[in-house]
């Protein structure tokens, strides 16, 4: 069984309220997902020492390569603003697509446990987020007056394309990342499905694919977490830079 065939867990079942309509499994998994963050940044800072060793070591060198990141796409004096917002993403959206690849959890036909970000509700949620923050700083940086007749460059007949560019890197940032996960929890379902299946053929089909397709998952959910933040300072630098 595939996770097409499970329904998502409502509130308005568990809780008999009609009104009440959401998915407890998002609510859950970015809670998951938000905490093991949480854990990661207070680990890593708790003991800080001049000479990094150890887990803090690796998370200067995350921290230095976001800061790479916004340089690359921006002077890294207007960029610096944006270092909590990249490192946040790249950490929460990472520990988002890895929590599928290790395990998906059903009861009772209903699916709880498995990547948030294989929802295309938070995914475009977290796009959203991006682009209206986009939006804000660049009013808050450029002025209203500046923001505004970036619309209209480089040709003035150009703004109704640059409006609908706005709405397209919004759907495109968050279906991207959606389609790349659930694509890979769906596959990696099915290759379950033929290990338990009992017989020896099934078992040794599904269960060297699964393991390999497992790697090749962890690769795919570490590049779309740095995509979808490379693109975000991308959509900043835009916004906040003169040059652009």
């Amino acid at each position: 069984m595939n996770e097409v065939d499970h329904e998502n867990p409502m509130a308005r079942d568990v809780f008999g309220i009609p009104w009440l309509d959401f998915n407890l499994s998002n609510v859950l998994m970015m809670l998951v997902a938000s905490t093991i963050v949480f854990i990661l940044a207070v680990a890593a800072s708790r003991k800080l020492q001049r000479k990094p060793t150890g887990f803090q070591n690796f998370m200067e060198w995350i921290v230095e390569f976001v800061k790479d990141m916004i340089g690359n796409t921006m002077d890294y004096e207007t960029g610096r603003r944006f270092m909590g917002l990249g490192l946040t993403l790249l950490l929460y959206i990472f520990v988002s697509n890895m929590l599928g690849v290790i395990t998906m959890v059903t009861f009772d036909h209903e699916l709880w446990w498995k990547s948030p970000t294989s929802d295309p509700g938070i995914t475009l949620t977290l796009a959203t987020m991006v682009v209206v923050l986009s939006h804000y700083y660049g009013v808050k940086m450029k002025g209203p007056k500046e923001y505004t007749k970036d619309y209209f460059r480089p040709l003035p007949f150009l703004f109704p394309l640059n409006i609908i560019e706005e709405f397209a890197n919004t759907l495109t940032l968050g279906l991207r990342l959606y389609g790349n996960i659930y694509a890979g929890e769906i596959l990696l379902t099915l290759l379950a499905g033929l290990v338990a299946s009992g017989t020896v053929a099934g078992a040794l089909g599904g269960f060297i694919p699964m393991i390999a397709w497992q790697g090749f998952s962890i690769f795919i959910g570490a590049i779309q977490a740095f995509i979808f933040t490379m693109l975000t300072m991308v959509y900043m630098s835009h916004k906040v830079s003169s040059d652009h």
